[in-house]
């Protein structure tokens, strides 16, 4: 490799804003060189990256474009952090990073004169600015490392974790997915599992709103069920309407024959009292037997069913409660 090829290679990222006089450098460039430095066909490209702050503990493998690859202890953060920090033993950690510090990575500070480099820009590891990472830990906070919202599943205290953060997470299989918990009786630290966790999906790290995820089949049935009380009790008030037209119709043409009893009402004068209209009695003892007898019990029953309906469907210890009592979403 030449001198020159070399010198490109070597020189500070093209697009470092505080590195002009490498940037002039490479513009003076041959175009076959220039093109080389750019990275074209995934050619070498040189770029920002900044210097990472290894802790004692640590074995780091460091890629050409700012990707590493960091063997240590939990360390979410400076070489104090973390159960790494503290000097605990069992928390052995992995940190899968690329793009240190985001877009603001810079390999050099601003230089103190024209021409000269400034201070190298050092970085730990740093869960919010970096651009993506696979972090592996056998100890660990990582909902407080990681800012999570505790939600119902809670959060994880000296605990193994495997963390996954970047601007788009996709987790493809060509033949299905599973998310389960609690498989054994005992965590990463011997302690024994007592508590049901289940999963949370948390919409923009909100809990504020989770709700449980209702479950299919018994949301189906549920709605079924429902609809038939329904029409239990379309039946009952269709019959009372049947029941109350044929009396309304007896009141409706009754005539009374036979003599009347005249009553003296002052100062209003008189008014006749007839005898009772037989069809309209019979219609009317009638119409309360109906009423009585099928109707109300009609309606007792179907109070007795909506109760058991609720209990079954609606409560958390119902058979067929139809929300997850376990996994939650926003």
């Amino acid at each position: 490799m030449s001198e020159t090829n070399k010198s490109a290679r070597s020189v500070g990222g093209k697009n470092n804003p505080t590195d002009e006089a490498e940037q002039e450098r490479i513009n003076a460039l041959p175009p076959d060189l220039k093109l080389d430095y750019r990275g074209f066909s995934c050619g070498t490209l040189s770029e920002p990256v900044p210097s990472y702050i290894k802790a004692d503990c640590e074995t780091v493998e460091k890629g050409a474009n700012n990707s590493w690859l960091v063997f240590g202890r939990d360390r979410p953060g400076p070489r104090t952090s973390g159960y790494g920090g503290r000097g605990d033993t069992q928390a052995g950690a992995i940190d899968i990073v690329v793009g240190r510090m985001g877009w603001k990575a810079r390999s050099f500070g601003s230089p103190a004169s024209v021409g000269k480099k400034g201070p190298k820009i050092w970085t730990d590891p740093d869960f919010t600015k970096d651009a993506a990472r696979i972090y592996i830990s056998q100890k660990t906070d990582v909902d407080s490392n990681f800012g999570l919202a505790k939600g119902k599943v809670g959060e994880v205290k000296s605990k193994s974790a495997i963390a996954l953060k970047a601007d788009g997470i996709r987790i493809v299989a060509r033949e299905g997915i599973k998310l389960v918990t609690r498989t054994d009786r005992n965590n990463s630290q011997g302690g024994e599992v007592t508590s049901a966790n289940g999963i949370d999906l948390l919409a923009t790290n909100n809990d504020e709103e989770l709700q449980p995820i209702p479950k299919g089949r018994n949301l189906t049935e549920a709605l079924e069920r429902l609809a038939e009380h329904i029409s239990k009790l379309n039946g009952v008030v269709d019959s009372f309407i049947m029941y109350q037209d044929a009396f309304n119709k007896a009141v409706t043409h009754h005539t009374h024959y036979g003599p009347a009893k005249i009553i003296e009402t002052p100062p209003v004068g008189f008014i006749w009292e007839t005898t009772v209209s037989l069809p309209v009695q019979s219609s009317g003892i009638k119409t309360s037997i109906d009423l009585l007898s099928q109707d109300k019990r009609s309606l007792m029953s179907h109070k007795i069913n909506l109760a058991t309906y609720k209990k079954k469907y609606l409560s958390p210890e119902g058979k067929k409660y139809i929300n997850s009592r376990y996994n939650n979403t926003t």
